[in-house]
């Protein structure tokens, strides 16, 4: 398969003609991360290996998600939903996740998740804000929302999943049993006509640098995140893949369920905490061979090998192809690390959770250069930009900035119309960052910019 600068000139309509489409030209990332395999010759694939906290395992190919989410998508319209009504997924990184939120894509909700780390005023403020209908947990969680229900006035059903039974007592009796509902739900469904502008996920910023916005996706983003998994991770059929971001983070949704999945490949979710020595242990276990991650995690390798070189040693993956870092800035003795440590390429990327997809990146099959977020992907217009919105050349530093009109760019902020707004001056959209180019068009962060 050509890399991404043997296409050069690049043209998003050949993306988009990659795309498997929904009969009358309508557009569901379900359908094109799972169902279209489903119905092929990977239906038998292994799409989805689930390693849990408590030591179980679990296989499924492309043909059960897809039964399974359509079963989750029967449940939802059981219970009223519509399309467009917003679904919030309050949950451990269990498989009943994956099917809620790909059956959630299938009727047309707008679906998104709350990280299981969260208290009750994150998960009350995600809710209200979003007017989320239906709310899908488990019984931990559950018990730690106290009385937030009775504040969410557009809340109609919360469905709470017992995995393997973990949780004995009965639950509340205004709640719903995901099992009970499911056990109960045809496995075959009609995935609702959508098009590609229809509005698909929402998330939630960091809130770093202020309160956390609620970013909307449309379905057409997967387009950009099935390519850039091509493109950027070289994703190969044979990959055991493994991204371990939560998909409560644009990752873990853009590069945990769209692309990997968009792509064929069979994926590994880890459901536990960072655990160096674990981590590792799958990564030989199961022969990943692709694996994106984040600084923090590789900082914890890191400290692990310092403080037992002999044991890092012993597990160091043999399969490890490469490796990707996104979320903050991967300091070039950590990609130095990396690779002599683990025997594969560090690179680094940069996205945000408005762009919905790596925007650049060092990639695959291309030495990687420490210290810098990459090149541009294709498709893709960046710069530097001076007080006066000019662009800078090289080695000068300004705003980041990208040309809008990529695929995967965030339809809105949800509750935020004036926020969005502001983000688009004089033909560009401001990335809130800071950072500078060199002479062979490789951008380096610099912080964060003055709004």
């Amino acid at each position: 398969m050509p890399n991404a600068e043997e296409r050069l000139p690049f043209d998003w309509g050949t993306e988009f003609d990659r795309m498997a489409w929904l009969p009358g030209g309508w557009l569901n990332i379900a359908h094109e991360a799972v169902d279209r395999h489903a119905r092929g010759r990977l239906a038998d694939k292994t799409a989805l290996i689930w390693e849990g906290m408590e030591g179980e395992s679990e296989r499924y190919t492309f043909r059960q998600i897809k039964l399974e989410s359509s079963r989750f998508a029967n449940v939802l319209a059981s219970l009223g939903v519509v399309k467009g009504d917003r679904i919030l997924l309050y949950l451990d990184r269990v498989p009943e996740l994956y099917f809620a939120f790909l059956g959630a894509l299938k009727i047309g909700a707008v679906v998104g998740c709350i990280f299981a780390g969260f208290g009750a005023e994150a998960v009350r403020d995600r809710m209200a804000r979003s007017g989320a209908k239906i709310l899908v947990t488990q019984p931990n969680l559950r018990r730690g929302m106290g009385d937030i229900i009775y504040h969410l006035f557009d809340l109609q059903h919360i469905v709470v999943v017992n995995k393997s039974g973990r949780y004995p007592g009965s639950r509340d009796i205004a709640d719903l049993g995901y099992e009970e509902e499911m056990s109960k739900a045809p496995a075959e469904f009609r995935t609702a006509r959508a098009s590609q502008l229809d509005e698909a996920t929402i998330h939630y910023t960091s809130g770093v640098t202020g309160p956390p916005k609620a970013v909307v996706h449309r379905h057409q983003a997967v387009v950009q995140q099935r390519a850039t998994g091509d493109w950027v991770l070289g994703l190969r059929p044979d990959d055991v893949y493994w991204c371990t971001a939560d998909p409560s983070w644009i990752a873990g949704t853009a590069y945990g369920i769209a692309a990997p999945w968009a792509c064929g490949v069979t994926q590994l979710v880890h459901e536990g905490p960072f655990d160096a020595e674990r981590w590792l242990r799958l990564i030989e276990k199961h022969g990943v061979s692709v694996w994106f991650t984040s600084p923090t995690a590789l900082r914890g390798l890191m400290e692990t090998a310092s403080s037992s070189p002999a044991a890092l040693a012993e597990m160091a993956p043999r399969n490890l192809r490469s490796l990707f870092s996104a979320g903050e800035p991967l300091a070039p003795e950590l990609t130095e690390w990396g690779e002599s440590a683990l025997g594969a390429p560090v690179y680094d990327c940069y996205l945000e959770t408005e762009t919905g997809a790596v925007m650049c990146a060092n990639r695959a099959g291309i030495k990687p250069r420490p210290g810098s977020i990459g090149r541009p992907v294709p498709g893709i217009i960046m710069a530097a930009l001076g007080p006066g919105f000019e662009r800078l050349g090289p080695g000068k530093e300004g705003r980041l900035a990208v040309r809008p009109g990529w695929p995967s760019m965030f339809a809105r902020y949800w509750d935020d119309a004036d926020e969005y707004i502001g983000r688009f001056r004089r033909g560009w959209y401001l990335t809130g960052d800071r950072a500078r180019m060199d002479a062979d068009g490789y951008f380096y962060l610099a912080g964060r910019a003055d709004p």
